[in-house]
């Protein structure tokens, strides 16, 4: 789950843009937080957000892959995140908004 310090510096100012984060290294990934709520990892290379009943159609009819840690028999709650979101400072918030609401929901359970 390597990620490369260039993509990590990009994802994590383009999150800063439009929430405060904070990240962590973790298991060759990294984890990005918001105000203590976990939402996005990435890992090689790619950005995933935390996705739930609720907001996973919203990536699936995108075409987004899910995070398969373990291979694509197992996969997480967390999807990649489509190209264009990423470079687009409103569609960025409104999608971190979703997977912040989820990783909400996720805790509450």
């Amino acid at each position: 789950m390597a990620v490369s310090p260039e993509f990590r510096d990009y994802v994590l100012d383009q999150l800063r843009a439009v929430l405060p984060v904070t990240s962590r290294a973790m298991f060759g990934g990294v984890g990005i937080y918001s105000r203590g709520t976990f939402f996005a990892l990435i890992a090689e290379d790619v950005l995933y957000l935390k996705a739930d009943g609720e907001t996973r159609p919203a990536f699936e009819s995108r075409g987004c892959r899910a995070f398969t840690p373990y291979g694509d028999k197992v996969s997480m709650s967390y999807y990649e995140i489509p190209a264009d979101v990423l470079e687009d400072e409103d569609e960025l918030r409104n999608w971190t908004r979703d997977a912040l609401s989820a990783a909400r929901r996720s805790k509450k359970k």
